[in-house]
């Protein structure tokens, strides 16, 4: 499923392409998406001018003058920026025809994303209003994020993966900020020490840079290629190495479900305490 280092990843591939481009028409191949896709989306859109694409947690916000489409990748989405006009496959939905010829082609197999359209404040919209805050901005800091843990019986890891408290931290990205942190995931957000929560904030800031840089090493496919965003690659300390040895200090990974995600962990890097 495409986090956000793979949300911003596809915003940087794509917006170079469009930007400043006019929308001559949409083509709406299959409008059952997550919320089905509005009849009236190509009129609303529709000689538009794209001004940006900014992206708010895993939503792709494409900025016209008069409104924004909203799209999500959902479990399996993907974008590509076409120069040519090739047959669109089974499960290319939309198509964004842009004045110069280059086509927007939005893939998604198990239909679970959404091509949205609204002229009203963004930030008032129904999927974005309730967002915490982004975690590579000063509005995820040490002292707002430990007064939201106070009190609080979650358990740490289920907490920093609330969009609520904090957008983009998906399962991967938070089994190796906690690594990093030296906190065992099922400790509860409530029990986290100040230090702890210094560590926390700035590794997980880390992890989703690291993320998304290198995820820019593969802005190419999508011109013509795949499609498919660059996912973490980097050598994981602990995500999906149950049963193998801790590169830090030689135990054995464990793993634990959390809300029926698989949580992986080092018992001595990240010992209960």
């Amino acid at each position: 499923m495409p986090e956000l280092p793979e949300v911003e990843t596809t915003r940087r591939g794509i917006e170079p392409h469009i930007k400043n481009r006019r929308i001559s028409r949409i083509v709406v191949r299959d409008a059952r998406l997550r919320w089905p896709i509005p009849d009236e989306l190509d009129e609303w859109s529709r000689d538009q001018t794209i001004l940006s694409v900014e992206r708010r947690s895993k939503y792709l916000l494409i900025r016209l003058e008069r409104g924004t489409l909203i799209v999500h990748l959902g479990m399996s989405g993907s974008l590509r920026v076409l120069m040519d006009d090739p047959t669109p496959g089974k499960h290319d939905h939309v198509d964004v025809e842009l004045d110069n010829g280059v086509r927007l082609r939005y893939n998604d197999p198990r239909r679970f994303g959404a091509w949205l359209y609204t002229e009203t404040d963004i930030n008032a919209h129904q999927l974005i209003e309730h967002l915490g805050p982004e975690p590579l901005t000063d509005a995820f800091n040490v002292a707002d994020f430990y007064a939201k843990t106070r009190k609080r019986k979650t358990k740490i890891k289920s907490f920093i993966m609330d969009a609520s408290v904090v957008v983009g931290v998906g399962n991967i990205y938070a089994n190796e900020a906690l690594f990093l942190s030296g906190i065992y995931p099922h400790k509860l957000a409530g029990k986290i020490t100040r230090a702890e929560t210094e560590k926390l904030v700035s590794n997980i800031k880390q992890v989703l840079a690291l993320a998304i840089n290198q995820g820019g090493t593969t802005l190419r496919d999508f011109v013509g290629g795949d499609g498919k965003p660059g996912y973490f690659a980097q050598s994981l300390n602990v995500y999906g190495r149950a049963g193998e040895l801790c590169r830090h200090c030689g135990t054995l990974i464990k793993e634990l479900r959390t809300n029926n995600r698989s949580t992986c962990y080092c018992p001595q890097c990240q010992a209960r305490n």
